[in-house]
């Protein structure tokens, strides 16, 4: 099934409204979300997952999840990471990199993990904050190995901030 706009239809965009904005009409204050991709680290490997963006990577499908992470006494820990990608004059490189876990049993088909966190993790790297508090010597080396091959050239555009952070 094609996506066809009709005639005279405004494609609906995610508005941000709130105090400080001021709501100039239909689409004004969208989220861009085409410079973010997630990134799923699971048993110390890295890969671009876009199912993440809506919850379904492949590791969340069929996943029932909890916010207690009691419920979850056998999961192991699964990390999402938000990447986004900035751009200069010159060149793209990776901007804003938050890091987000969620624990998942997935022979019980239970998972852990708290939405709103995922949800500011992901405004943060848009915000082009660095994050990557919690992962490991392992996980980091994954996610600098994964950006690395996908784009040498913008790893190397990055700031030194993101590269120590992947470093450390």
């Amino acid at each position: 099934m094609d996506n066809i706009q009709p005639e005279g239809k405004k494609q609906i965009a995610l508005n941000i409204v709130n105090a400080k904005s001021k709501h100039k009409g239909f689409g004004a204050g969208s989220i861009e979300l085409n410079n973010v991709s997630p990134v799923i680290i699971d048993g110390g490997e890295a890969v671009i997952d876009i199912g993440a963006m809506h919850a379904k990577s492949k590791v969340e499908k069929g996943i029932k999840f909890s916010m207690n992470r009691e419920d979850v006494p056998n999961g192991r820990q699964v990390w999402v990471v938000w990447v986004a990608v900035d751009r200069t004059q010159d060149s793209q490189f990776y901007g804003g990199i938050t890091a987000c876990e969620m624990w998942i049993d997935t022979e019980a088909r239970r998972g852990w993990k708290i939405l709103a966190e995922h949800v500011n993790k992901l405004d943060a790297a848009l915000k082009r904050k660095i994050d990557v508090g919690g992962l490991g010597a392992v996980e980091k080396a994954a996610l600098k190995s994964l950006l690395i091959s996908h784009n040498e050239a913008w790893w190397t555009a990055s700031s030194d901030e993101l590269k120590a952070a992947l470093t450390e």
